[in-house]
């Protein structure tokens, strides 16, 4: 079902950066050694919408393996979608290829999750922020290595670590390193693949805070992806909670946690640790029970079915449709 969104934004007062309509990246599950044949899809990310204005950061939540970063991926055309648009300043990505393609990467950066994986060890620190730079053509030597040190700066690193390589960082160093590479051909849009999931709680506080000053400081929009809530209640403006391949809420930060009505919402947001001991003492759980279906073999109707203490027939039997509950808060459930 292809839903657009365009419509949470009837007076066209915030420029929309980035639209998404019936996303879908489907995985083929090949039998056979010799002669291979299609026996199945894994639906990775099956039918998503939503947009991102510039300016803004939406946060993307879910349990692992929900398709989350396969989402980010998609729109930056790391993977080519199965199905679906990509729209990047009204035009379609999906489209796009080549030079043409090529041109349009230079607008979106991605920060990867794992510091110590996303940096190549035989590169120093100046090749590899300074690659972007060499492969768009940007800069001279001399200029590229100007360029590197002031980045360097920018991310709050000595500027003359440039001949340094990444096994003389720590994750909080070369994460910032990763921050610096992202910038260095100056994007539009970054998708933040849970940047600080693999770093210290003291280091993650100061790369949210870098990449809030940078959002600032640049105008960039962020799709942030995360597990932690606490984190993506403080860095988004929207947030859209993800399950199977599937968005079921997207709303403002305040009022998702004011106010969750997807019983998954619920659930995810029950679990978030809150400092109060008085409070936390009165409040209620929710235990979701069994495990999380196949990406494979979804459910039929609604895919949180399986483990909603809520369910009804219908959910068992019609997908739920997204739309808007009013005030700009999208839900998938067939109790709203």
């Amino acid at each position: 079902m292809v839903v657009s969104l365009s419509s949470q934004d009837p007076e066209g007062k915030d420029e929309i950066l980035i639209e998404v309509k019936d996303l879908k990246m489907w995985f083929p599950i090949t039998r056979g050694m010799i002669i291979q044949r299609h026996a199945g899809d894994i639906k990775a990310v099956d039918g998503v919408n939503f947009f991102i204005r510039r300016g803004e950061t939406l946060g993307l939540v879910g349990e692992s393996g929900c398709g989350k970063t396969t989402v980010g991926r998609s729109i930056l055309q790391l993977y080519r979608p199965t199905a679906g648009e990509v729209f990047f300043e009204g035009k379609d990505l999906t489209k796009m290829k080549g030079e043409e393609l090529r041109r349009m990467r230079r607008r979106m950066q991605m920060i990867f999750q794992d510091p110590y994986a996303s940096l190549n060890p035989r590169m120093t620190v100046g090749s590899i922020i300074g690659e972007p730079l060499e492969v768009h053509k940007l800069a001279d030597r001399r200029g590229r290595k100007e360029r590197v040190q002031e980045l360097l700066e920018v991310v709050k690193m000595n500027p003359y670590f440039v001949n340094r390589y990444p096994h003389e960082f720590s994750g909080g160093q070369r994460q910032r390193i990763g921050v610096a590479r992202a910038l260095a051909v100056n994007p539009d849009f970054i998708v933040c693949d849970e940047p600080i999931s693999a770093l210290d709680v003291s280091i993650q506080a100061q790369i949210i805070n870098l990449l809030e000053e940078l959002q600032e400081e640049f105008n960039l929009t962020y799709l942030f992806i995360a597990h932690d809530l606490s984190v993506v209640r403080h860095i988004s403006d929207r947030v859209a909670v993800m399950y199977l391949g599937k968005i079921l809420e997207l709303t403002d930060r305040d009022e998702l946690y004011r106010n969750p009505l997807n019983p998954y919402t619920q659930a995810l947001l029950s679990a978030v640790p809150i400092p109060d001991p008085l409070v936390e003492e009165k409040r209620e759980r929710v235990i979701l029970t069994g495990d999380v279906p196949s990406p494979a073999n979804p459910p039929v109707g609604c895919n949180f079915s399986t483990r909603c203490q809520v369910v009804m027939e219908i959910c068992k039997e019609k997908e739920p449709e997204f739309k808007d509950v009013g005030g700009e808060h999208w839900v998938a459930c067939w109790r709203v």
